[in-house]
């Protein structure tokens, strides 16, 4: 008996060493017999030697892409830290009082005289002061100042600076005075005053000539604007990186540049650098100016200006 119970024993010693062979190399395989086929995660399996590569994105495309998004959001550009003990940008104000021109008016024929007359404000504002107005048009008359003139007959397209209905028949009282460019003291960029027809609507029994927006005259102003002084003084450098566009002198006296227009993938920095402002400077120069992107890019074929005493 005694051997008898050591060999059952032996035989059950083993049946269970057995019994947990199968399981645990059941389960070192992947496969249980005690849970479901979604218990496990499915098997990765690595494709650092079978799966084709993923072709690389084209970055110029998504750098287009990134602009795109980005220029849907202009912002207000903001100068470096380095800029930080750079001087404010400043120019001299024209004395309260100052007349800037002054003049009569006559259309061709005589049909329409006013007398104008341009000041400083106590603002510093110019202000247009009119004064002995008459017209012997069936229409109302207006006039106003434009930086290149139309030409007599032409319709007028834009109603420039300062625009103002004098009278005539239907007209309303004509003001003494029109603030002609709030924010800027110096007007001087206006070259005519135009005079046209304010007519609301053509009348079969309306000459074509006095029609609603016909210009009847265009003459030049003649400005006298007292020297002024700034420590802002851009000078071309000529193109470089990011500041591939085309500058202007304008007629300045001195050939300093006046304008210049943006071209493509142009940077705020790097145009700034260019005249050797700083990016304060050119905020200054251009109050609405805005950029889109980290880098600050600015919207190409925006004329930007570069005349501190235009601005």
């Amino acid at each position: 008996m005694h051997h008898g119970d050591g060999f059952q024993g032996k035989r059950r010693r083993l049946t269970t060493a057995l019994a947990l062979a199968v399981v645990v190399t059941t389960a070192t395989a992947g496969c249980s017999l005690l849970r479901g086929p979604d218990e496990f995660p499915a098997p990765v399996r690595s494709t650092a030697s079978t799966a084709p590569a993923t072709p690389e994105a084209d970055p110029s495309a998504s750098a287009e892409a990134r602009r795109v998004a980005e220029s849907a959001s202009p912002r207000t550009p903001t100068a470096v830290p380095t800029e930080a003990a750079a001087p404010d940008p400043t120019v001299s104000p024209i004395p309260v009082g100052s007349v800037l021109s002054e003049a009569d008016v006559v259309t061709p024929k005589g049909s329409v005289r006013f007398h104008y007359r341009v000041v400083v404000g106590t603002d510093g504002t110019p202000t247009a002061q009119w004064t002995s107005f008459t017209s012997t048009l069936p229409v109302p008359v207006a006039t106003t100042f434009l930086e290149t003139p139309p030409a007599v007959g032409d319709g007028i397209t834009w109603h420039g600076v300062g625009d103002t209905t004098l009278g005539g028949p239907g007209a309303a009282a004509a003001p003494a005075a029109t603030a002609l460019d709030p924010g800027r003291a110096d007007p001087s960029w206006l070259g005519a005053i135009v005079i046209y027809s304010a007519a609301t609507s053509a009348s079969p029994d309306l000459p074509v000539e006095i029609g609603p927006g016909k210009v009847l005259a265009v003459q030049p102003v003649r400005w006298s604007v007292p020297a002024r002084t700034t420590n802002v003084h851009p000078v071309d450098g000529g193109a470089q990186p990011n500041a591939t566009g085309r500058s202007s002198s304008d007629g300045s006296t001195d050939g300093a540049p006046t304008a210049y227009r943006i071209a493509s993938e142009d940077l705020i920095g790097s145009v700034a650098a260019r005249f050797g402002l700083s990016v304060k400077d050119l905020v200054w120069l251009n109050p609405d100016v805005t950029v889109y992107g980290d880098q600050q890019y600015l919207y190409e074929d925006t004329v930007l200006n570069l005349d501190p005493y235009r601005r």
